[in-house]
């Protein structure tokens, strides 16, 4: 049967298994410090940055909305991990930085991404070469 609306040919389906298997796999290295994995995605766009950025800037790198993004930073701030502070030059404006606390934690966090990597069991062209294609499916899909 070659039938296309079966579920497992979907790529839809695929990304969305590869997504809960990843996040799966990031849980117990995530607890350790303390952290979701949406958590760590800010972390690791705060970590990139020298600078406070914005709210806006931050839900612009990380494609979530004020409304995902503002619930989930000021959990972060009640667990000491960030601070957010009214823009001085723009009241409408909210900076958000690191903390002492969330400072500390990358160097702990600098292992996960060669045991994320490990745990795929995949070897290091064909690690890559899948990053290279899910970054110009999603070029190519965002245009859309």
């Amino acid at each position: 049967m070659n039938d296309s609306l079966q579920l497992e040919k979907q790529l839809c389906f695929r990304l969305y298994s590869v997504n809960k298997a990843m996040n799966r796999m990031y849980a117990p290295l995530l607890k350790e410090l303390g952290l979701t994995y949406p958590q760590y995605l800010v972390m690791l766009a705060l970590w990139d940055k020298p600078e406070a950025v914005t709210v806006k800037q931050l839900g612009k790198l990380l494609d979530l909305d004020s409304g995902t993004l503002s619930p989930l930073l000021k959990r972060m701030e009640k667990q000491e991990l960030l601070h957010r502070s009214r823009s001085e030059s723009d009241e409408r404006s909210v900076q958000v930085s690191l903390s002492a606390h969330g400072k500390h934690i990358r160097a702990k966090a600098k292992l996960i991404p060669a045991k994320m990597f490990a745990k795929t069991g995949l070897p290091m062209d064909e690690f890559l070469a899948l990053n290279n294609q899910l970054d110009q499916l999603l070029a190519k899909i965002s245009d859309n």
